[in-house]
């Protein structure tokens, strides 16, 4: 009566019997006494609740059944070797993929020099790196689109780990004039401004604009924007051509891109924002994401140094 389930070591042994014809030079084969290969052989007929081989003076010969297991049990044993070699890959980051969002602007100055020293580092890992909004990159991870991500904050944190504070930058005015931008400019001011505003589609999620619109408040006055854009590139560039004046994070001027004909201040008092990691809670991360996490830190303290030179300028 069948019992039990079938073990990868008589698979292997069954398999050796059926290419060796017989038992004792499928032990020799295989480096094994034959009563140990014997044994789990009956074993497995035992398991499956058939007979596998008719034993005969010269060799064996397979029965109906024998024959039918060949291919599955060769099957299950290719399936345990790639199996086997994909978490091997993954384990030396020999293979695997990052999967990893970012807010939108971190490809301005972040993500390319971040992405080709991980690139030279684990060249057989793919790279699969989304720039959206913080609010998108934190619903991607909470439902498992992404492993892990790196956001503005605040951001909805429900069924989300988040880190510490990993960056500190602050929201810079910019304007083509130069007069515009001799001093602090105060939320009163922007209230006057033509201004021109990034993350169009996100305008009740976006932790910039939610934090404006709460100061606004806070001073008897409403922020309107007379031009709305999807990314800063495309506010700074507006700017640079005169159509208003728009508000960027102090990193994204350092930007290799960034107009040469456009000025910047401070906002008075001094907008600071805050960068952190989020995962989800318990999630497993894959080597590769890690690895890449880690680096990112390391890159990410060396833009903290520029974002403090810019917030005391």
């Amino acid at each position: 009566m069948a019992s039990g389930r079938p073990t990868l070591q008589q698979l292997v042994y069954f398999l050796a019997a059926v290419e060796h014809r017989s038992f004792a030079a499928a032990a020799h084969g295989l480096h094994i006494a034959q009563p140990s290969l014997s044994d789990q052989v009956r074993r497995l007929e035992s398991t499956l609740g058939v007979t596998l081989f008719t034993r005969t003076n010269r060799q064996l010969q397979l029965t109906d059944a024998g024959r039918m297991l060949v291919p599955w049990a060769e099957k299950v044993l290719r399936d345990v070797e790639d199996l086997t070699a994909a978490v091997r890959d993954v384990r030396e980051l020999a293979g695997g993929t990052v999967s990893f969002g970012t807010f939108s602007s971190a490809h301005l100055y972040l993500l390319p020099a971040l992405t080709a020293e991980f690139g030279r580092l684990h060249p057989d890992v793919a790279i699969r790196v989304q720039g959206l909004n913080s609010s998108e990159v934190a619903d991607a991870v909470r439902s498992g689109d992404l492993e892990a991500g790196l956001v503005q904050l605040p951001i909805d944190d429900r069924g989300l780990w988040v880190s510490r504070p990993l960056l500190t930058d602050t929201v810079v005015y910019v304007s083509a004039d130069p007069e515009r931008t001799a001093a602090p400019v105060d939320v009163e001011q922007l209230s006057r401004r033509r201004l021109i505003l990034s993350e169009a589609r996100w305008t009740q999620d976006d932790p910039l604009r939610r934090s404006l619109t709460e100061r606004a408040q806070r001073a008897g006055v409403t922020l309107h924007a007379s031009v709305e854009v999807e990314f800063q590139t495309a506010a700074v560039e507006l700017a640079a051509y005169g159509v208003g004046d728009s508000l960027v994070s102090f990193l994204v001027t350092g930007w290799s891109g960034f107009p040469a004909a456009l000025h910047w201040a401070h906002l008075d008092p001094v907008f600071e924002e805050h960068f952190a990691f989020v995962t989800r809670p318990g999630g497993s991360l894959s080597p590769a994401t890690r690895a890449f996490m880690d680096l990112a830190e390391q890159h990410i303290r060396a833009l903290q140094d520029r974002a403090d030179v810019g917030r005391s300028a």
